[in-house]
């Protein structure tokens, strides 16, 4: 290669150098002005947010949350009451035609009593108790395991107490909605004592609940319940006024109602019973076929101790769809208890 050609590659190469030296001298002038722009916005960023800190009034710290006033006794007592029995000047005062010692009847939906005997008096209601058992339970019917094991201190308790049983065996495993049919149906004190202790976790907590219940009806002054089946106690009692109160509130309770008007259910099969038992309210089957007038006898829930007599508590309805409450207590058999129940629906019962 000639010197002349040398000197023409030397001289393109010088050229590509250049031209690269000015590529960089752009780009970093380039970047230069980049970074400016940044800082500027950035800086204009951070006065803006100063500037509006600055004019924004410091937020006041957030008020405690509103707490409804604690209920003086006063007010409490105010209140008005969900179900109210009241006497009208029509009222029937009842004696001897009436073979029970105690006994009311009023009309279901104004409260309004038109016959009584010894309302307000004292009473021990054995089995009727389970109307009010029934209706805590159900309360509680969303919160409950779907079945039950029958335990051998439930089993103790009937058999020491001689109660009334459906007949579950200790181990048997029941379905829940099983033991309302047979707290009442039975006057099942198994039933009764599995559904507090699934409801409440011990019969203890649960009668606290009963009572609760029933200060919550209005009844608190002259009803007490120590027990959730119905076994005799001097401080287990209530009044005819008040069962019909609380009856009245279990009829207001989807589940309840369909439990106390139910004549027969057949229990579900299991391990010791195959096939299932059939649970049966003699009441109301008895009281289906009596001469009531024009009402019906739809619901009801017999009781007996020694100490109480035979007694019950009934719904009924006239054609009209008028609905009554019966009462009665310490009747001398179980047949006198319906006579009684049968006589004051044909005389009051009649509706308008």
């Amino acid at each position: 290669m000639s010197l002349n050609g040398y000197d023409e590659i030397a001289a393109r190469r010088a050229q590509r150098q250049q031209r690269r030296r000015q590529r960089q001298r752009r780009r970093r002038i380039a970047l230069g002005v980049l970074f400016c722009i940044l800082c500027a916005g950035a800086v204009g960023m951070a006065l803006h947010t100063q500037h509006a800190r600055g004019d924004r009034q410091p937020s006041p710290p957030p008020a405690p949350p509103e707490t409804a006033p604690e209920e003086t006794p006063a007010e409490r007592e105010e209140r008005p009451l969900p179900y109210t029995l009241s006497e009208t000047e029509d009222a029937c005062v009842l004696t001897d035609e009436l073979k029970s010692e105690f006994a009311v009847f009023a009309a279901a939906e104004s409260g309004a009593i038109l016959a009584q005997k010894n309302s307000d008096v004292r009473l021990y209601p054995a089995s009727m108790t389970k109307v009010l058992t029934l209706l805590v339970a159900a309360e509680h019917r969303d919160a409950l395991p779907d079945t039950f094991t029958m335990t051998r201190e439930i089993a103790d308790y009937c058999f020491v107490n001689r109660c009334s049983v459906v007949g579950y065996v200790v181990g048997e495993e029941i379905p829940a909605i099983e033991l309302f049919y047979g707290c009442i149906l039975c006057s099942g004190a198994d039933a009764s004592l599995a559904l507090a202790q699934l409801t409440a976790g011990s019969q203890e907590t649960f009668v606290a609940w009963m009572n609760e219940k029933a200060a919550e009806l209005g009844v608190a002054a002259t009803a007490h319940f120590t027990n959730c089946v119905g076994v005799f106690d001097e401080n287990h009692y209530c009044t005819a006024r008040d069962m019909a109160v609380i009856f009245k509130a279990a009829l207001d309770n989807e589940l309840c109602r369909t439990v106390l008007s139910t004549p027969v259910y057949f229990s579900a099969e299991t391990a010791q019973h195959n096939p299932g038992q059939t649970l049966s309210n003699w009441f109301v089957r008895r009281m289906s076929i009596r001469k009531t007038g024009r009402a019906t006898v739809l619901c009801g829930k017999t009781g007996y101790v020694a100490e109480s007599g035979n007694c019950a508590v009934s719904y009924g309805e006239d054609a009209a769809g008028d609905g009554y409450l019966c009462v009665t207590g310490n009747a001398a058999t179980q047949w006198q208890t319906i006579a009684d129940h049968e006589w004051l629906y044909q005389q009051y019962g009649q509706g308008t």
